[in-house]
């Protein structure tokens, strides 16, 4: 598989903009080379008639949809971000709200399948939020103050069974014994 290729998937896959760092780390690759494969993927992009296009910003790269479909892209996020929310969505987010913050990968153990159209929806609609980690080096997700407004709530405790949910343990023994 190309370096481009690589680059390609990981920046669709992701939530957020990469660094030249980010993507060099995960294909192992060199920052030179990296940065090669992505004037290369830009190029590409601007060359044909494509729906998407790369956009660099301080640094860091991020798939886009093109400009020139703006009103369809518009239309169509106005209906997913204004309609009822999926079943997997509504799983996904009282995982967030009870076990916050949590990481994709956690989020991904749990609910046993990639969430990143899930996590990209949830941001969207502004219900939930994303913080960086510096220690972990990673992003955490956790429930938006909108989203307790949304629900009424003066706080996240205000929940059902939030304290004995929230509890790390209390909830790993609760997903194991509903899994068996």
């Amino acid at each position: 598989m190309s370096l481009k290729s690589q680059c390609e998937s990981l920046l669709f896959v992701s939530v957020k903009p990469l660094s030249i760092k980010e993507l060099a780390t995960a294909t192992t690759q060199k920052r030179e080379k990296v940065e090669q494969a992505l004037q290369e993927l830009k190029k590409d992009y601007e060359d044909a008639e494509r729906g998407l296009t790369l956009i660099k910003n301080n640094n860091q790269y991020q798939l886009s949809t093109s400009g020139s479909n703006t009103t369809v892209v518009q239309e169509f996020l106005k209906d997913e971000t204004s309609g009822e929310l999926s079943v997997p969505s509504l799983e996904a987010l009282t995982i967030i709200a009870y076990r916050g913050p949590v990481s994709k990968l956690e989020l991904e153990m749990i609910r046993g399948v990639n969430c990143s159209l899930i996590l990209r929806n949830l941001l969207l609609r502004g219900l939930i939020e994303e913080k960086f980690n510096k220690t972990k080096n990673e992003n955490y997700y956790l429930v938006s103050h909108d989203f307790i407004r949304y629900l009424g709530l003066s706080e996240l405790a205000d929940l059902p069974d939030y304290e004995r949910l929230h509890n790390l343990e209390l909830a790993d023994q609760s997903l194991e014994s509903f899994n068996n």
